[in-house]
């Protein structure tokens, strides 16, 4: 049975926005008008990976900066952001979305993102979980976790395994890089949501990163992002 609150609109997944109708047309522009769930599905994981660049730095708390309907136009965004967008979108194609929550070590962070951040620990790494068909068992539908935090560009710059989704499989962070080293270690699972916590978040990132996360400028000073 699928909930209504996995295909309605909030305030933070305006999915009825011109912004998101505009992300949503774009992204599967190329797609006829018989395109099924996984088609659409895939379609809109790629736009979001690769249409807006990862950057950890420009984090802004405004809660409008949340918005699908702000992200949908960024050319930036981090993990919580463009998980939020790719939910949206999905709601808005008439697949049913949520988010997805948890804590990752992330061994290979950036010597100078890990001296701002103090600590190797992302938490609330976000990630969307869309309600598919099961290729195993016809008929039926399961929760694939997609995770759209690197664009192609980054992970080439950094020798990390591109994350691709094909509608068979989950899309989440690789534990190893190309090379073997580890690389992104889930260490904690915060839940599925079917709107954005972002109180919990913010109180949570004021504890454990204090200020020091979220400053836009300091992106200038990290060739890893910028």
């Amino acid at each position: 049975m699928i909930d209504a609150a996995w295909l309605a609109p909030t305030w933070f997944l305006d999915h009825e926005s011109t912004e998101v109708a505009d992300f949503v047309a774009t992204a599967t522009a190329d797609l006829g008008d018989d395109a099924d769930d996984t088609a659409l599905a895939v379609a809109l994981f790629h736009a979001v990976r690769d249409g807006i660049r990862y950057d950890p730095y420009g984090i802004d708390y405004d809660p409008h900066a949340f918005r699908a309907s702000t992200i949908s136009t960024a050319e930036s965004g981090w993990c919580v952001s463009k998980s939020i967008l790719l939910c949206a979108a999905a709601r808005h194609a008439g697949i049913p979305a949520r988010l997805g929550f948890a804590d990752v070590r992330n061994h290979l962070t950036s010597e100078k993102l890990m001296e701002r951040m103090g600590t190797d620990l992302f938490a609330w790494h976000g990630y969307a979980e869309l309600l598919l068909p099961d290729p195993d068992r016809e008929g039926e539908r399961r929760w694939f976790k997609l995770s759209t935090a690197f664009n192609i560009e980054l992970c080439e710059r950094f020798g990390v395994k591109v994350l691709e989704f094909d509608g068979t499989a989950d899309a989440l962070m690789h534990p190893y890089d190309e090379a073997g080293n580890r690389h992104m270690e889930y260490v904690r699972q915060r839940g599925s949501y079917d709107d954005l916590p972002l109180d919990e978040i913010v109180a949570d990132f004021g504890e454990i990163y204090g200020n020091r996360f979220g400053d836009p400028a300091a992106a200038g000073d990290d060739p890893a992002f910028a």
